[in-house]
């Protein structure tokens, strides 16, 4: 592990990404910083962020070994890692988002963007950017976000979570090396928030629909259960409606 510690960025992926595009970075190389000026979420969303309040980091991983059509796997394993160490910090009533926020009292503590590196239709590597709310209390005009802070009532030390959350990736990214992906999907899914429960959903930025979260396909499409027939969605055709 290498790990790169900057005051400010405007974005660790991106960062990430130049170190890349110039020479292939050591495995498992770690970018941290105290703030992220052009933070990025899922779908171009942006991450806001007090300075030095949430810990913001991303990881180059050698993903070689993963077969191209297996990559949402990567994005199971990552989320994986993230629940599982907040799991330990007995943070409640956590689960996943499909693709991947976690959640605690079904609001957003944590979100992951994920960039995977392909060649010659192989996959090279990934760049993992991962952000947590841990210290931050105020969330304008984000209702849905909460940090540990709030959920615990404890400040905590970003250093000591970066570690703890950093060995548990390096677990799951372990068990997706030797191929246990079986095993990780079933537990991917049995924590997917909505899982056998009824939710509104907006189907192509214009449908409602009422369905129930059934799981993910191979390729990681959101399996909804709708009027008796289960469709698999991607990540652009579905969101869940919020009240």
């Amino acid at each position: 592990m290498y790990i790169i510690k900057l005051d400010a960025i405007n974005s660790t992926n991106s960062y990430l990404r130049e170190m890349c595009a110039a020479n292939v970075p050591k495995d498992f190389t770690v970018v941290v910083t105290k703030d992220q000026t052009e933070g990025r979420g899922q779908m171009g969303t942006v991450w806001h962020s007090e300075k030095s309040k949430n810990l913001m980091f991303s990881v180059f991983k050698d993903v070689s070994f993963l077969n191209v059509n297996r990559q949402f796997y990567i994005s199971m394993a990552v989320s994986m890692g993230v629940y599982t160490a907040l799991k330990k910090m007995l943070i409640p009533n956590l689960s996943i988002k499909w693709p991947n926020d976690i959640l605690s009292d079904n609001k957003k503590v944590a979100g992951i963007l994920i960039e995977n590196i392909i060649k010659s239709n192989r996959l090279t590597g990934t760049i993992v950017g991962v952000g947590i709310n841990v210290n931050q209390l105020n969330f304008e005009n984000l209702p849905d976000a909460t940090s540990l802070k709030l959920l615990t009532g404890q400040t905590l030390n970003l250093d000591e979570l970066l570690v703890n959350v950093l060995n548990s990736l390096q677990v799951s990214f372990h068990q997706l090396e030797h191929g246990e992906l079986k095993d990780l999907k079933a537990r991917y899914e049995s924590l997917l928030f909505g899982k056998e429960r009824l939710l509104r959903f907006v189907v192509n930025d214009d449908t409602e629909i009422l369905g129930t979260v059934k799981g993910i396909s191979g390729s990681g499409k959101l399996k909804v259960e709708h009027d008796g027939k289960v469709i698999s969605y991607d990540l652009k055709e579905i969101a869940v409606k919020h009240s």
